[in-house]
């Protein structure tokens, strides 16, 4: 594979000869079939090259050994390659550079591949509280995408402990738990705040049903209270999503992309992860049915396949998706290869919103399902049906829609309105 990027034999030769010449050369062949542009190949083979031998001269022997050398690795070639930049930003991004090939390299020799062994991290308080997380899943039900907002707001609060001094659960008091709330709602939005209270009274609730503290301490984090249909849907015009629409460049592989996600999003008012998940089994096109399994609620929807969703996705699947044997449907558009995230559909969302000049209070992924939502209100659905196509476990969630009707309102709001 060498040969095919370095033309001269002695250069080949020489990697070859190298320390971590055999770790280089399964890498470039990984590069390779992940799709990476031969650029990065160049790129990256002199950084390897260069760390194979400054492990080398510090002891490093295999892979496992060499682990421990890529950090110092990466600040010895910022001290070179980053006395021109001007920001510590550009000088972390020199040392970047240097790292991730490096990781990657010892992370295929010794794995066989590169990201899909990682393990999450451990869940917090798990030394303190091993039996939290398993509580969460098996007696209260929780997906895995809750317990991990549950980790998240814990996170913050092993943190604050631990900058605070306090070694154990214990030890923590009203007064303490009030110091980190004032500290960590700053910023959060109000359904934020709701939902780390929530997730704090919930834990300290299992400590003293543990007996891991004295006190029940759940009842000292109050929950902000928050008005249901107190906010107003996040839905734009059916002439904003043309526009959005029409700043797709179809011409590319992202383009092509894109538009498919954007058409799932407002087509069938599904969410981000639903459109990230779906796989080539849940297109069936021989009836012309998409299906769209494991919802929110826990069951599944299915749904005729519309014509421009349709050709949007085989135009996609022909000219931009790369060759994989993973079944998923929408893939990264840049090297290596991986199904695309939840965040990702997103943050295409807010892209195109942006380019289009639609403004709308938190743009992204639900925008467009709300919009969904809203055309079927519009068009005097019922609620039942409308919570059904578009996955509501209840009622009271398709509620908000039909709380206010913005066009009546502008009428009123620009002239005579008692006629409404």
């Amino acid at each position: 594979m060498l040969e095919r990027y370095f033309i001269r034999p002695v250069t080949v030769d020489r990697i070859r000869a190298n320390a971590a010449g055999a770790y280089i050369e399964h890498y470039v062949s990984w590069m390779r079939a992940q799709g990476y542009a031969d650029r990065n190949v160049f790129k990256r083979v002199p950084i390897l090259c260069q760390f194979g031998e400054f492990a080398s001269a510090r002891g490093a022997i295999d892979g496992q050994t060499a682990l421990e050398h890529v950090e110092p690795f990466a600040q010895y070639w910022k001290s070179i390659h980053g006395k021109s930049c001007r920001s510590e930003a550009a000088r972390a991004k020199v040392a970047f550079d240097a790292r991730n090939p490096v990781r990657q390299m010892l992370e295929l020799a010794m794995c066989g591949s590169v990201g899909a062994h990682r393990q999450r991290k451990p869940f917090p308080f798990q030394a303190a509280v091993p039996g939290f997380a398993g509580y969460l899943r098996d007696e209260r039900g929780l997906k895995d995408d809750t317990i991990e907002r549950h980790a998240f707001y814990l996170n913050g609060l092993s943190s604050f402990l631990d900058r605070a001094g306090v070694a154990s659960l214990a030890s923590v008091s009203p007064p303490l738990l009030a110091a980190f709330l004032v500290e960590r709602c700053a910023g959060l939005a109000r359904t934020s705040r709701r939902d780390l209270c929530g997730t704090l009274r919930i834990f300290l609730r299992y400590c003293h049903r543990e007996r891991i503290i004295v006190r029940d301490l759940s009842a000292a984090v109050e929950v902000p209270r928050l008005h249901r249909l107190a906010s107003v849907p996040r839905a734009i015009t059916w002439d904003e999503v043309r526009d959005m629409l029409g700043c797709v460049d179809r011409r590319c592989a992202l383009g092509r992309r894109d538009y498919a996600m954007l058409l799932l999003l407002v087509t069938y008012g599904l969410r981000g992860n639903e459109v990230a998940q779906i796989t080539l089994d849940d297109i069936d096109w021989q009836h012309e049915r998409l299906s769209i399994p494991q919802r929110k609620a826990g069951h599944w929807s299915a749904y005729p396949l519309a014509a421009i969703v349709g050709e949007a996705i085989i135009d996609y699947l022909k000219n931009a998706r790369p060759q994989t044997t993973d079944r998923h449907v929408f893939f990264r558009s840049m090297a290596p290869w991986r199904p695309i995230t939840s965040a990702a559909v997103s943050s295409a969302a807010v892209r195109y919103l942006q380019r289009a000049g639609v403004r709308v209070h938190r743009a992204g992924a639900h925008t467009l399902r709300h919009t969904c939502v809203q055309r079927l209100v519009d068009a005097e659905f019922s609620l039942k049906t409308i919570g059904d196509y578009i996955g509501h476990r209840s009622p009271q969630s398709t509620k908000i829609y039909t709380k206010v009707d913005l066009a009546a309102l502008r009428e009123v709001a620009m002239g005579n309105g008692e006629a409404l």
